[in-house]
């Protein structure tokens, strides 16, 4: 071939490489133009076939097949509860377009789009997310599922301190359980498992040893205290009984009561110190009046809290503080008292009850701890902590209970739930904001029915708010068969009324027999339910309703002795009522403290997830 020819040879294969390079890079760039319009072939969104279709006709296929999924109620499972959630209500939607988007758009990659021409990828769908609403919906059933933890407590008891584990809460993990919504909401349904976590208390093992440690050390040995000429010897004991333990940023804060460690010794400190008085009313010619506080003479209670909480830990022979002799403040002065707007009486109400010796005991220990009582605004009376456990030591005898089941017993403090009556009755006519108040089992005819109260120590309480602007001073007193209670303040309604409903779901009494030497004997009393509005008015017109309902047991006759046969031909009808000695009237049961009626607790509102 010649030099001519081959040259020729050359230029004709250098024009074919370069015609085939111009054609290739022709049709790579009609690929790499056209590859955004539709989707390659076999690309899916959800299982659902995309391939060959524009964007506009995926988004419409994805809607059709996963939209009505996304619509779907989500069931969320945690622990032994289901909650029902809607996705819209939650914020959470189908994207159509953010989920087809991964198949469209233009690529000018070669391999991709050499992959283009042996079918398309598998996309999951987008879920659309309002982080506000999702947000509101799991803290919904966050707050139905939170236990928080419960902390150890310290306390000294009789001289000795015991320490109470505490018990771990739980709460649910909302990012957990939000994402885990998010990852449910476009697939088939099945139910979504909540993330609940275990929540430890926040005093660590360590954390409650040492406070451990310093309790005892600080019942181990009395604490002396000098002041002036006096040194007095705080017992082990009696700091015992002014040391409490509260939980403050994951430890055990110690605390001393200045007022109790000054009792202790206040004999001893008696030389030096010069009583001064709180202020107080007293009632005159129906008008409530200031008695005038007086300052005192002696060491502060602050004071001798702060110096003998500065060697609660040392150890025995390195326990003596000194502290200063100056003015004692009244926690209460005339002027603190003058602003509290005790001006009128607010109420009064005065329950009879028949007369016996226990009945005036008992009754009349309640009376008189109940007596001056100051409820400043804000704060809540509690009967139980007022009149203290019912024992001989407070001062209490044994009387008549309403026992199990509706029988009558004796036991200590007998008689104190009139006390409980008259106090909660006259606090409803004075306003006060019910927080407790439990009815006696059995309806006992002397009091109103569905307007009165009764207490067990340990079981439950009468409690009342003072939720008014105002101080609250309430007055008892006591005869042999009445005790009065009366609240006085400034009205802030022109009325409160008691209406009463009609008695309804009655339930007749049964008959029973005891043959037992304690038989006690009774007559039987319905069951039945009331409801009683207290009614509130102010500028003559009615401005507030608050309805009580209380549900009352049947209470059995009683009849002591054995269950008589019955004839089989009886010569003249048989009166079935009980003579009457064989069981009291049931006008007068003997009976005062005891097993609640159903239902009259304290108004709660109840936690749902809407």
């Amino acid at each position: 071939m010649t030099p001519q020819q081959n040259l020729a040879l050359h230029r004709a294969i250098w024009l074919g490489v370069a015609a085939g390079v111009v054609l290739a890079l022709g049709a790579y760039l009609v690929a790499a133009l056209q590859s955004g319009s539709t989707a390659a072939s076999g690309t899916t969104v959800a299982g659902v076939d995309i391939g060959g279709l524009t964007r506009e006709e995926a988004q419409q296929a994805v809607e059709q097949a996963v939209g009505p999924t996304a619509g779907k109620r989500l069931r969320v499972v945690a622990l032994d509860q289901t909650f029902i959630v809607r996705p819209a209500l939650a914020g959470l939607t189908l994207d159509a377009a953010a989920s087809v988007a991964p198949a469209f758009g233009h690529t000018w990659n070669p391999i991709g789009l050499v992959g283009r021409l042996f079918g398309g990828d598998a996309h999951p769908a987008v879920a659309a997310v309002d982080d506000d609403a999702l947000a509101v919906q799991t803290s919904l059933i966050a707050d139905a599922l939170a236990v928080p933890p419960v902390e150890p407590t310290l306390e000294i008891i009789d001289g000795e301190p015991v320490l109470t584990a505490g018990k771990a809460g739980r709460s649910l993990d909302q990012e957990a359980t939000a994402q885990a919504l998010i990852d449910a909401v476009l697939v088939k349904r099945a139910p979504v498992q909540a993330t609940v976590v275990k929540v430890e208390p926040s005093v660590t093992p360590e954390a409650q040893e040492e406070a451990m440690t310093l309790a005892r050390a600080a019942v181990g040995a009395p604490v002396a205290v000098r002041a002036e000429s006096v040194t007095a010897n705080i017992s082990g004991k009696a700091i015992g009984r002014a040391l409490s333990f509260t939980v403050v940023d994951g430890t055990f804060m110690p605390s001393l009561d200045g007022a109790a460690l000054h009792n202790a010794i206040r004999k001893e400190l008696s030389p030096i110190e010069e009583d001064g008085r709180d202020a107080t009313f007293r009632i005159r010619k129906g008008t409530p009046r200031v008695v005038k506080s007086k300052v005192g003479r002696g060491v502060s209670d602050e004071a001798l809290a702060v110096a003998v909480g500065q060697v609660l830990a040392e150890p025995r022979g390195q326990r003596t503080v000194t502290v200063p002799v100056g003015v004692r403040q009244p926690s209460l002065t005339t002027e603190q008292a003058e602003a509290l707007g005790i001006t009128e009486r607010l109420s009064t109400f005065t329950q009879s009850f028949p007369y016996a010796a226990y009945r005036v005991q008992n009754i009349g220990q309640a009376a008189e701890r109940i007596n001056g009582t100051l409820l400043l605004p804000g704060e809540t009376f509690s009967l139980n902590d007022t009149i203290l456990e019912r024992t001989e030591k407070n001062g209490y005898t044994e009387g008549f209970v309403v026992g199990e089941g509706g029988v009558f017993a004796e036991a200590l403090g007998g008689g104190v739930s009139t006390s409980a009556t008259a106090a909660w009755t006259a606090a409803f006519y004075a306003g006060m904001e019910r927080v407790q108040t439990v009815a006696h089992s059995i309806y006992i005819s002397r009091y109103k029915p569905g307007l009165e109260a009764t207490v067990a120590w340990g079981l439950f309480d009468l409690k009342f708010r003072n939720d008014m602007p105002t101080a609250v001073f309430i007055t008892s007193s006591i005869t042999n068969g009445s005790i009065t209670v009366s609240f006085w303040g400034t009205k802030e309604f022109d009325k409160i009324e008691a209406e009463y409903g009609n008695r309804t779901n009655i339930r007749k009494f049964d008959t029973i027999y005891d043959k037992s030497k304690e038989c006690l004997g009774q007559g039987g009393v319905d069951g039945f339910t009331i409801t009683v509005d207290r009614v509130f008015y102010k500028d003559g017109k009615e401005v507030r309703r608050e309805p009580i309902t209380t549900t009352y047991k049947p209470a059995p006759e009683v009849i002591c002795g054995k269950k008589p046969e019955k004839p089989d031909k009886p010569d003249k009808p048989v009166d079935p009522s009980p003579s009457p000695s064989a069981s009291p009237s049931p006008s007068d049961p003997p009976v005062d403290e005891g097993v609640p009626a159903s239902p009259s607790p304290s108004p709660t509102k109840p936690n749902r997830i809407r």
